[in-house]
């Protein structure tokens, strides 16, 4: 793969350090914009923080398979690839759900939580930058935080749009978006993680 020159080996100490960093910040993230979610009545505050647990397991499943054969961490991808699909099903069914829901979410607790979650997913993604590449494992867990961070400034600008709408629509718009999001990154995760099991199994 194109970049694996530029990847660690696996297991290395320097990876493994960001990994544990990355999982303490997104665990705290989760209690906090979960909180904050479920106080604002935001579903897509309420996403993100489901997308923050979803990436504490993950960093913690890579550190478990780190260093193991490459069956064993494209087998761990395929069911992070699996788990950001079921992520993504769920946040779009809740989207559709909350269309038929009367409710104004709180704006200025979506922008202020949104902010918050941006900054601690940016130092996540700068840790994790030079560790982008390499095999499915790898290439899940900075998809995932990359992810996160994208979805952060759509609920900032979402946050801005329900309090000057006065309309659910832009909170309900931003939990669809991010729905497809992780789909299609599972979808990719999934592609790669089958292409590496062929030979190793073989």
């Amino acid at each position: 793969m194109s970049g694996d020159h530029h990847m660690p080996a696996p297991g290395a100490p320097g990876y493994r350090r960001v990994l544990w960093a990355a999982l303490v910040i997104n665990g705290v993230m989760f209690v906090v914009e979960g909180g904050a979610g479920l106080a604002a009545g935001s579903v897509a505050l309420q996403a993100d923080a489901l997308d923050f647990l979803g990436d504490t397991a993950t960093y913690a499943l890579t550190l478990f398979v780190l260093g193991l054969a490459l069956r064993w961490r494209a087998r761990a991808a395929l069911l992070k690839g699996a788990s950001m699909g079921l992520f993504g099903l769920w946040v779009m069914g809740n989207s559709v759900y909350h269309l038929f829901v009367p409710g104004l979410p709180a704006a200025e607790v979506m922008t202020g939580v949104g902010i918050l979650a941006l900054a601690a997913n940016l130092v996540s993604a700068l840790l994790l930058y030079r560790h982008r590449h390499g095999d499915a494992n790898m290439r899940s867990v900075w998809l995932c935080t990359r992810n996160d961070a994208l979805g952060n400034v759509a609920v900032i600008l979402a946050g801005a749009a329900v309090f000057a709408s006065g309309s659910n629509l832009p909170d309900v718009a931003v939990g669809a978006g991010m729905a497809t999001l992780a789909l299609t990154s599972a979808r990719q995760v999934l592609r790669q993680a089958r292409r590496e099991l062929r030979p190793a199994e073989a």
